[in-house]
């Protein structure tokens, strides 16, 4: 195998690994050119794929609800990806321990493909929910699987490089889902928008099918074996304590209901008593915990957790609101509205790319995270601020820091994180990871949609008054598209309204990845040219340290 000074000197994709044995017998570091570009085209095309779906269905929603006639439910179309993604994530990295890098991936991919291709047959809402919810459990462990094999197959210093490449994959999957959605459903009805995912979906199960062979250190674990240690009360706890978490914060604040109502009491009652059951089956019960609950007693992963949490509660709060605010307040189209997201989705993976080129060549992260990483912040204050007369440059480019720099911060946190734990617990912190970042995704969408209706009904009462005010205020908090029907003074009321509530959205994200920041400070800078590589095999291995046999991955 090549030494460490020539993998860090060869390029960063191509290859200098002996070619001499067949996939299967190699390592991670030592697959062919060929060999490493089909894994990545196969694990990056699902990574677009995954990206994609989380932006697809809010253009459709206005077809699919006029089909169902249920859009009271349309919400849960979003939160059911969200809320199988943030359960099932962390499993992946365990997973990839104890069934096998191929296996994990293949699973990955095809509870996303079967998922997808669920959505485009679904006959009722309720079917397509569970579709999502379904396609959720393949999407978070494509993500988590994605970073693992990138991390496989590349040395430390050069990880940030090879993740900015592939969040280019995921970027644009982010950016494109939403106007690719719009558009496949206005040709071909929205069935069509996940059924055209076919075709990739499957290119990627078998590009991975047939060339993720190399081996890494571990035990081969039968398929009894890996059932055996999966942490089904942890993922279960879990599940039922977020589920119940996003059902409390939908009847106590979306729809209003006073807190004496059993709706509201019983999950947030649900959402306690399961969270603390999840963390007492994490510590004392689970075999293979999903949580890994010796990384919370690392400094290191902790603060990489609570920063991940942060920044994914600040992405998601704007990439949902942000266009709101210019249909509702600037009275804009959709498809405009969706537009001013734009420059933040094509900031994303050149901060990627930046950073992983960055930390490639110096072969230091800490101060690019705290020289870029204060952008998001400044860009949240900025958009808090923005009003009907702004100009051009703060409209459409004030999101653009939020974008680069929270890109720049995942990055080098992913590869902080790596350097300071040991290279067999690589997957299950990856996992761990991830899992922090799942559950600020689901905070950003519920905690700010609470936050959203609350200072929203507080301003339309304090505007609205007379005979009807209740039944008008009540119509305008459920359907932001009626505001253009309204009377003169009582559209200007409903417009001033959005614009408070969703400028208390945007200052929530600003704080949040300024606690963020606040909280990296204390992460160490680590040289990552000085991690040793001088290893037979490489690649992360069981957390097992007594299974030292080699299995294939």
């Amino acid at each position: 195998m090549a030494s460490p000074s020539h993998l860090e000197s060869s390029p960063l994709l191509g290859d200098s690994r002996p070619k001499s044995r067949k996939n299967k017998d190699v390592g991670p570091l030592e697959v062919s050119t060929t060999t490493r570009y089909s894994i990545l085209l196969g694990v990056w095309t699902a990574t677009f794929l995954s990206s994609a779906n989380m932006t697809l269905v809010p253009t459709m929603l206005p077809s699919i609800s006029s089909e169902f006639q249920k859009s009271h439910q349309a919400s849960w179309l979003g939160t059911a990806y969200l809320l199988a993604t943030c359960t099932f994530t962390p499993l992946y990295g365990r997973l990839s321990d104890v069934m096998g890098r191929k296996a994990a991936a293949q699973t990955a991919v095809l509870f996303g493909g079967l998922g997808t291709i669920a959505c485009g047959l679904s006959t009722n809402m309720e079917m397509l929910i569970a579709a999502r919810f379904l396609a959720g459990i393949g999407g978070g462990g494509i993500s988590t699987m994605a970073a693992i094999v990138v991390s496989d197959m590349y040395s430390l210093r050069s990880r940030g490089l090879a993740q900015g490449i592939a969040s280019v994959f995921s970027g644009l999957g982010f950016g494109v889902g939403g106007p690719l959605g719009g558009l496949v459903t206005d040709w071909l009805g929205w069935r069509w928008a996940f059924l055209v995912q076919t075709p990739l979906f499957v290119l990627s199960i078998l590009l991975i099918t047939f060339k993720l062979e190399y081996v890494t250190p571990g035990s081969g674990k039968s398929a009894v074996e890996v059932l055996k240690r999966i942490d089904y009360l942890g993922s279960i706890t879990l599940l039922i304590s977020v589920g119940s978490t996003l059902i409390f914060l939908s009847t106590g604040y979306n729809e209003g209901l006073p807190w004496s109502d059993v709706t509201v009491i019983v999950p947030l009652v649900l959402s306690l008593v399961f969270f603390v059951l999840f963390v007492l089956i994490e510590i004392f019960v689970a075999r293979e915990p999903v949580l890994a609950p010796f990384l919370l007693k690392e400094k290191v992963p902790v603060l990489v957790g609570i920063s991940n949490f942060l920044v994914s509660s600040c992405n998601f709060a704007m990439s949902y609101y942000f266009p709101m605010w210019f249909q509702t307040v600037m009275s804009t189209s959709a498809a405009i509205a969706g537009l001013h997201s734009l420059p933040s989705s094509i900031a994303m993976p050149i901060g990627s790319v930046f950073t992983g080129w960055m930390m490639h060549r110096t072969g230091k992260y800490k101060v690019i995270n705290l020289t870029f990483g204060i952008l998001p912040f400044i860009a949240g204050v900025l958009i808090a601020q923005i009003r009907e007369d702004s100009g051009p440059i703060q409209s459409w480019f004030s999101i653009t820091p939020i974008g680069f720099g929270n890109a720049v911060v995942m990055q080098t946190t992913l590869v902080a994180l790596l350097a300071h734990i040991q290279e067999s617990h690589m997957a299950v912190a990856t996992g761990f990871a991830r899992l922090f970042g799942s559950l600020g995704q689901v905070a950003g969408v519920a905690v700010s949609s609470a936050l959203f209706q609350t200072v929203l009904e507080r301003e339309l009462r304090m505007r609205i008054h007379g005979p009807d005010a209740e039944g008008t205020i009540k119509r305008i908090r459920q359907n932001a598209q009626i505001i253009d029907s309204l009377p003169g003074d009582q559209q200007r009321m409903a417009r001033s309204s959005y614009d408070v509530g969703l400028k208390a959205v945007f200052w929530f994200a600003a704080f949040s990845t300024l606690l963020a920041y606040i909280v990296r400070l204390p992460i160490p800078e680590k040289d990552l040219g000085d991690e040793p590589k001088a290893r037979g095999v490489t690649g992360s291995t069981t957390t097992n340290p007594s299974e030292g046999s080699i299995s294939r991955r």
